[in-house]
């Protein structure tokens, strides 16, 4: 095959990939319960419980404490932004409730608090709303939605994201530790624990509870449907053999630093003004880190946060740029595409952050508009078709990788027609 023919090969492959990745973009809009963004203009949509900036979208019930959702606008100008709240189940589908069995108060609201970007060559409108509040609050546990929506008109999406309301009703101890299968002992970590009810009733927890293990606060690979391997009067005990409840390790998350637009980072190679006038920013190309050795760094797991250090204010005087990655491949892959992702994405695929190939370097490529900040990330690939993504196949797979752990209780009782979430707790591979 000559190098003509060979190039119109592989070119033929990553159009065929596209449009098998990408069909649903074609799809008419439908409510996701998922974090999902329904509109191009909308960037850097961020969900946290108000104590600090990297917390997840976890509350208490009957707490104090409150998720703030923020996103921007690139359009500019103002517009009528609205959100309700969505109850689902411990498998994120709507539950059959209607709003005023799960809300008091209002059952929706306007988006008021809102201020256009200053000092910033990428004009936006940042908008901001925090919940739950005087006029909208939850009366009962569980997994949610918070859905936006323009002009009063629910069919008329802008994004969705996911959060949760918890009850400390169970205890729930536990550790992580290295996998204790053999093929899984060098690259694997463990995830045990147990549920103590000895304060709470549980009827049935064989067919009434439901337990979801995250990593790194991920919906991707979340690990669901375990049940308890033995039953005591009030404990259920979660320790599995077979590998039921093992994560890959994967490497610490590799991270860009662009706080600053007038100094370089440690990972920035180049930064300047496009044709355009916007900002960008240049990595160096990345290292395969497959089979190299692991080496401890810290890193903020998948999260990012946004910061501008020439500026005061992160959320209205923070520029976007474009950022430009890339790493060395000897030749394309024909059955699927590498992508780039992390919190700042959801961690969710898409065609903003698929890789292409480029020929002439050698290697994939990908350009993100991003807003100036700190952020972690990782490359992953997924087969054609399939959502299940491989991130050690560039990143490699250590056991001793630190990684945070969430354990999520949910029962529905005798009775009733909901997953309440009972309890909630949080474990580190190396913090104890």
């Amino acid at each position: 095959m000559n190098k003509k023919n060979s190039f119109l090969f592989f070119l033929l492959l990553a159009v065929c990939s596209v449009f098998a990745q990408d069909d649903e973009y074609v799809k008419e809009k439908f409510i996701r319960y998922q974090d999902w963004i329904y509109k191009p203009s909308i960037k850097t949509p961020q969900l946290r419980e108000t104590s600090y900036e990297l917390a997840p979208a976890l509350i208490e019930f009957g707490s104090d404490e409150q998720l703030e959702l923020s996103f921007d606008d690139l359009d500019g100008g103002y517009k009528n932004y609205n959100y309700t709240l969505i109850h689902c189940d411990a498998s994120w589908n709507a539950t059959d409730f209607v709003q005023s069995e799960y809300l008091t108060g209002f059952f929706e609201d306007n988006i008021t608090n809102y201020a256009y970007s200053s000092n910033t060559i990428q004009q936006y409108t940042h908008y901001k709303v925090n919940f739950p509040n005087s006029g909208m609050k939850f009366s009962k546990s569980g997994n949610y939605i918070v859905l936006v929506y323009q002009d009063n008109n629910r069919e008329n999406l802008v994004l969705s994201k996911r959060f949760m309301v918890y009850q400390n009703l169970v205890a729930i101890p536990g550790n992580v530790h290295q996998a204790a299968r053999s093929d899984e002992y060098f690259d694997k970590q463990e995830v045990d624990f147990s549920i103590q009810f000895t304060n709470y009733n549980l009827t049935n927890p064989y067919t009434d509870m439901k337990v979801v293990i995250t990593q790194n606060n991920r919906w991707d690979n979340a690990i669901y449907n375990l049940k308890p391997m033995f039953a005591n009067l009030n404990e259920l005990t979660y320790d599995y053999d077979d590998g039921s409840t093992c994560f890959n390790g994967g490497h610490e998350f590799r991270n860009f630093d662009d706080k600053s637009i007038k100094f370089y980072t440690q990972y920035i190679q180049k930064m300047y003004k496009d044709s355009t006038s916007l900002y960008r920013v240049q990595l160096y190309p990345e290292e395969v880190r497959t089979f190299k050795r692991y080496m401890q760094s810290p890193d903020l797991n998948g999260e990012f946060y946004i910061r501008t250090q020439e500026m005061d204010n992160n959320d209205t005087e923070a520029d976007y740029c474009h950022v430009e990655f890339f790493f060395p491949y000897d030749t394309p892959l024909a059955d699927g595409n590498f992508y780039i992702t992390g919190k700042f994405c959801d961690w969710r695929l898409g065609k903003e952050t698929r890789m292409s190939y480029n020929m002439l370097k050698k290697g994939y490529e990908c350009e993100l508009f991003l807003k100036q900040g700190f952020y972690n990330y990782q490359y992953v690939y997924a087969k054609d078709g399939k959502s299940a993504v491989d991130e050690t196949m560039i990143e490699g797979n250590h056991w001793e990788t630190e990684n945070d752990y969430t354990i999520y209780v949910y029962h529905r009782k005798l009775g009733t027609y909901y997953d309440q979430l009972i309890g909630v707790k949080k474990l580190n591979s190396i913090r104890k």
